[in-house]
């Protein structure tokens, strides 16, 4: 198992939370997200490494963006 700390702007409640964990599940691999407003990211447990484009694309699709 692989976790993988997105950084994430723009969340500002549970909503945006579900919105991003909603995109972030779809990555093949993916068995877990914990997206928090609060601390502006989104934990991402997976069965392997994740690709971080695909991370960013699936961000943007949810309505954010990925910070550094």
């Amino acid at each position: 198992m692989s976790e993988t700390i997105v950084k994430i702007t723009g969340m500002t409640c549970g909503h945006c939370e579900g919105r991003v964990s909603a995109e972030l599940s779809k990555l093949d691999g993916v068995s877990e997200v914990k997206a928090s407003a609060a601390d502006a990211q989104a934990v991402v447990v997976s069965a392997g490494a994740l690709d971080a484009d695909a991370i960013s694309r699936a961000v943007i699709a949810a309505g954010y963006r990925v910070t550094a």
